[in-house]
């Protein structure tokens, strides 16, 4: 396994709806009624997302943590 070039590697873009600024952040969810307590999914987020969408995975019981990327 060998180190990624940053400058050929592609930016993390936010996941939120229409958003195509950088992510700063991982949001890391698992929605426990299809998927192992292992299993994490993740959506990226840009400051400006970052309380929206990790609101809306909190609310379902489904936010795991909020890491820096």
């Amino acid at each position: 396994m060998t180190d990624a070039d940053p400058s050929t590697s592609e930016r993390a873009v936010c996941s939120a709806k229409g958003c195509r600024e950088t992510a700063s952040y991982a949001v890391v969810w698992n929605n426990p009624k299809i998927h192992t307590p292992d299993r994490e999914k993740i959506w990226t987020a840009c400051e400006e997302h970052r309380e929206t969408l990790s609101g809306f995975l909190n609310v379902r019981g489904f936010l795991l943590r909020v890491d820096p990327l």
